[in-house]
């Protein structure tokens, strides 16, 4: 707990005074949820000074110092609906002891709240720096950040630059109203590329950017950056012949006074209105919410939203509607009680290593996994991470029991990018990659490909040199080609969707027939019987029935799909495609069916298959090499008899996308993912993984990724979900 405590002050200090963030909000709000944990477990252990009892950092010594008249909070964080209802069940039950538990209450306010509906606001939350302004009859006369939620910054100056922020009131009231000021991300966009050519650093976020902002000396520089505010709250207000000072009231407590020409707001709905009213600039994307139902519908509509619109979005914060139950409900020691911020799901993450385990994959590689303390991170829950090689372990120095910052973005596979090394206590363990394959014992190298079997004379034929051969990688590879590891992930591959979609033949039945004797190869797939299925745990005669049918069902398969199950080093999807359409270029004879894919495709060379535009030399000589191995050979032929038949499809006559390369990105509403490739692909286009500057168009659908950024970085045309529909048809 004081390693937390002080790891969560150093960048609560980077973050708010000294503005060098080095993490995001997603990394701090998981430290912190660690550090509540623990304090709700061991309550006596808990710090005086524990960063769970503050609100915000330190002033910035270069700026005057202001006290807020109205004390600053800062809502609780809730991650999921289960934590929502919890909340609200805190709500309910403090209501239900209202009229017993304090007998100041017994009488005018309960009166008061006893007919107020109790429903809720939902509104979207800026990604922001939260400002406080103060009006004195009418006029702007002071701008603060909330600093530590007593003492903030004056940054008068900077905020009168915000065409956003009224000098004026259309109502010469005085009051404090409390607002997001934040930095559209077309505007950090033009920003950072001014810095780029100065050669400054570049801010991380909009966030960051607008934090950068209202913090300079120079309101001129402030000036030049067009940031923008939405305020949301109303904290104190009094008319000009109605003035009393807060500090006569109970401390920090709201103050609201009858308004000349302005209705006094009873709720946050009219609060908006009369903030708006005032001349104030309110974010329109709020909704009035019934039940907690409501507020879970209106998160669901703003989650995959929340990238379109210019400024940043990380949840929706909740609040009481009735001001009286507000004012009743009160506040904890850091926090209102009638609010909570419910935040979006986070794309980066703290959490433990627990153990580093080593994969064999279908190529032989040894890859490291991270096994980690569940976390839940992009909306899903991740107990697993790629350490990739050992060379990225060297990298990040990481060890057995290190907190670490994980990433996972939509769909992408998690990956930890950071060990947070001030948290260790000495007792975590150094890993070492093994020094032969954890699951068949067999020698490991760093080869770059797997050929040792294969003998110096077949090496020349293959006019591969043994310098070639023998260049390090960083993978580790298990030299064993009959390794189990290695064909149980052949297999899986193979029967994968991309490649036979063979329904209903999982992992686990994969690993269950190659343990039982049954299936030791690809081929061997096509050989079995019902009889031999139905004895076996897991399998009825129903379920024999149907593996056996859809077995049967994969046997004709496209040419393409039939190269890229094959599971040849560098072939991917892509380049199996690349193979089918261009066959012409790498062989005089018709290829019609698995024989003469057997009898032609060994005698192909390097030479010839680089004459595909799109194929590379690492991709060239595994073709080569892995038609040129009698082994293969054998199993294709096994395949054939089998009754295995591949379809050679002919090129589409459409040219409508000929020569265009297309990357796809975020989610598709309209089609699959893979259905969007199938329409490039027969309107004469290719897909490539990555953006590069030779990419002619990105797709991109919600919740786009890195390769969105790296299309804008790189100036490639960007075209959304309707526009490429409009092309294709």
């Amino acid at each position: 707990m004081e390693k937390l405590s002080a790891e969560i002050n150093k960048r609560r200090y980077e973050y708010h005074v000294l503005d060098k963030p080095d993490v995001t909000d997603e990394i701090y709000d998981s430290l912190m949820a660690e550090l509540r944990d623990l304090e709700e477990r061991y309550p006596d252990l808990r710090l005086p000074d524990s960063p769970t009892q503050r609100i915000g950092g330190k002033p910035l010594p270069k700026f005057q110092k202001v006290r807020h008249k109205v004390r600053q909070w800062s809502f609780d964080d809730v991650f999921s609906f289960e934590g929502l209802k919890k909340w609200e069940e805190k709500i309910l039950r403090m209501i239900e002891k209202i009229p017993n538990s304090n007998p100041e209450h017994s009488g005018q306010i309960p009166n008061k709240i006893q007919n107020s509906i109790l429903d809720y606001v939902a509104e979207i939350k800026i990604d922001g720096l939260k400002i406080i302004l103060e009006y004195e009859n009418g006029i702007f006369v002071r701008g603060a950040t909330r600093g530590d939620g007593i003492i903030g910054e004056d940054v008068t100056e900077n905020i009168k630059t915000i065409e956003s922020v009224p000098l004026r009131l259309t109502n010469p009231v005085s009051g404090i109203f409390v607002g997001e000021c934040y930095l559209g991300k077309s505007e950090l966009e033009r920003i950072n590329k001014i810095r780029k050519e100065k050669g400054e650093p570049l801010f991380a976020n909009s966030r960051n950017a607008a934090a950068g902002s209202i913090r300079q000396l120079d309101s001129k520089i402030a000036a030049s950056r067009k940031l923008e505010v939405f305020v949301y709250d109303v904290d104190y207000l009094e008319t000009s012949n109605s003035k009393t000072a807060t500090q006569d009231k109970k401390e920090f407590q709201v103050s609201r006074f009858k308004l000349r020409d302005l209705k006094i707001p009873e709720t946050q709905m009219e609060e908006l209105e009369l903030l708006k009213r005032l001349g104030f600039k309110v974010n329109p994307e709020h909704k009035l919410c019934k039940s907690v139902e409501e507020i879970q519908a209106f998160y669901e509509l703003w989650s995959p939203r929340r990238d379109k619109e210019d400024y940043g979005i990380d949840g929706v914060v909740i609040k009481v509607n009735s001001r009286s139950w507000q004012e009743f409900l009160g506040y904890t020691g850091k926090s209102p009680r009638f609010g909570v911020a419910y935040k979006f799901p986070a794309e980066k993450v703290t959490t433990v290593v627990e153990d580093i385990k080593v994969q064999v994959g279908r190529t032989g590689a040894l890859t490291p996994v991270a096994h980690l303390r569940p976390v839940s991170v992009a909306g899903s829950t991740v107990s697993r991470a790629t350490l990739h090689n050992e060379d990225e372990i060297q990298r990040l120095d990481i060890r057995i029991g290190d907190t670490v910052v994980i990433q996972k973005a939509g769909d992408v596979i998690p990956e930890v990018v950071e060990v947070i090394k001030n948290l260790r206590t000495g007792k975590e363990k150094v890993f070492k990659m093994p020094e032969t394959c954890p699951i068949c014992g067999s020698e490991v190298s760093k080869l770059a490909t797997r050929n040792s079997q294969l003998e110096t004379k077949k090496k020349k034929e293959l006019q591969v040199t043994s310098h070639k051969l023998q260049e390090l990688s960083a993978a580790i590879y298990c030299l064993n080609p009959k390794c189990f590891a290695v064909e149980r992930e052949k297999i899986i591959h193979f029967v994968s969707k991309k490649g036979f979609n063979i329904d209903g033949m999982g992992e686990k039945i994969v690993e269950q027939l190659m343990n039982e004797g049954l299936v030791s190869n690809v081929a061997e797939i096509f050989d079995l019987k019902k009889g031999d299925l139905e004895p076996l745990e897991r399998f009825a005669e129903k379920s024999a029935d149907n593996l056996i049918s859809a077995i049967q069902k994969s046997k004709e398969i496209p040419l393409s799909k039939f190269l890229f199950a094959l599971g040849i080093r560098y072939v991917g999807e892509e380049t199996a495609v690349l193979v089918t359409r261009n066959l012409k270029l790498v062989t005089q004879e018709q290829i019609k069916n698995l024989r003469d894919i057997i009898e032609n495709f060994s005698g192909i060379k390097k030479e010839d298959w680089l004459k595909i535009k799109g194929i590379g030399e690492k991709s060239a000589e595994s073709l080569v090499l892995w038609f040129s191995d009698e082994e293969n050979l054998k199993i294709l032929g096994k395949m054939k008899d089998a009754g295995v038949s591949i379809i050679v499809e002919t090129r589409h006559a459409s040219s409508l996308l000929q020569g265009k390369t297309f990357v796809l990105t975020g989610e598709l509403k309209g089609f699959t993912r893979d259905a969007a490739k199938d329409m490039i692909r027969k309107a004469g286009g290719s897909v490539s993984s990555s953006v590069s500057r030779k990419t002619d168009y990105v797709v991109a659908g919600e919740n786009p990724g890195s390769k969105y950024e790296k299309a804008k970085d790189l100036g490639v045309k960007i075209i959304g979900e309707e526009e490429f529909r409009t092309m294709i048809k």
